[in-house]
């Protein structure tokens, strides 16, 4: 799955009446994550991408795109190489993986991802 959307965030000014939102829309089933501020979605289709929704941390914040990688360091690196950004460094999910989230050359943003069940 490499280089694929593996995970798709949506901020939110009011997480629970955006969760209402997309469950009643499409059906989704949203579960809060114990201990933090973010709740997975998952969808029923075979093969579907899933998700989180979190609080909007900044006014301009918008949709966030993830895609597997598998070295979230190397592909920093890279991102930086042809001109991007990396404005969250890599970051461990405890149990799952570490993510990165960067601006390419058009001031877009989107996420790197890396699984790991070792990261800390």
């Amino acid at each position: 799955m490499a280089n694929t959307v593996v995970h798709v965030e949506f901020p939110a000014d009011d997480v629970e009446r955006a969760r209402k939102f997309y469950s009643e829309l499409f059906g989704w089933k949203i579960e809060k994550i114990e201990g933090m501020d973010y709740w997975l979605f998952t969808m029923e289709q075979p093969n579907a991408v899933g998700g989180g929704l979190m609080k909007r941390q900044q006014p301009q914040q918008g949709i966030t795109n993830y895609f597997d990688v598998p070295s979230v360091d190397e592909f920093s690196e890279k991102v930086q190489g042809l001109g991007g950004k990396v404005v969250v460094s890599k970051t461990p999910v405890p149990g799952m993986g570490y993510f990165a989230v960067c601006l390419d050359t058009e001031n877009n943003a989107f996420g790197l991802w890396e699984n790991n069940k070792d990261a800390r």
